[in-house]
């Protein structure tokens, strides 16, 4: 029978020493009164872009739900089960969150499957290929301009889908309703894995920029 992983084991022995000791008194108020977070970060599974790593979020301060490639798809009442969608609404209409942000990053693998359509699936399946159809119209775009090298779109792609998976945000009645009372805000962002860096998404431009 294989063993529980001792990597998750020694971190786990660190965080009640470190983290866990600092913050007790946190965690238990936590227990007892629930979780009160002010943001929503949609982030992608990648385990190289924790959300909570990124903005070294304290216990308790943001909500976070992952899939591949940070995806938001439309609202479609009585569609398919869709986690992303489940957890919006708990966010939402449950803890009254604040802020939603999109964290997307660099070198994502979904939206590399998604510029190569024609690339052998992982399983028959390909679950993968059927979750990135969403972005193969702007996907095709960026491997028809021939001026951009594969890095940047690579780059682009991960951005417009940022962009693409706000505006999906704002079809879902009750986000669209309180963004527009001003009692939420919608975010996009994006995190440089090799530089360590935040670029944040102007909500007027579209345009990203290294945050301060």
């Amino acid at each position: 029978m294989t063993r529980f992983p001792e990597p998750l084991l020694a971190g786990y022995r660190s965080f009640r020493r470190g983290r866990y000791a600092r913050d007790r008194a946190r965690y238990r108020v936590l227990a007892e009164e629930g979780q009160a977070p002010e943001a929503m970060v949609i982030g992608c599974s990648d385990s190289r872009a924790a959300p909570e790593t990124v903005f070294d979020a304290a216990p308790g301060a943001i909500f976070t739900v992952r899939n591949v490639a940070n995806l938001v798809l439309p609202y479609e009442p009585g569609g398919a089960r869709d986690a992303t969608a489940a957890a919006l609404e708990f966010a939402v209409q449950g803890l009254e969150v604040r802020h939603i942000v999109v964290l997307g990053h660099g070198g994502c693998g979904g939206i590399r499957a998604a510029l190569n359509p024609g690339s052998e699936p992982l399983s028959p399946d390909d679950f993968i290929g059927r979750w990135m159809k969403p972005v193969a119209t702007a996907a095709d775009a960026m491997v028809g301009d021939g001026t951009l090298t594969g890095a940047e779109r690579q780059t682009a792609l991960e951005r417009a889908s940022i962009r693409r998976s706000i505006a999906n945000l704002r079809t879902f009645p009750r986000v669209s309703v309180l963004e527009e009372r001003g009692r939420l805000g919608l975010h996009g962002a994006w995190f440089d894995i090799a530089e360590g860096e935040l670029w944040t998404m102007d909500p007027e431009t579209g345009d990203f920029s290294r945050a301060g």
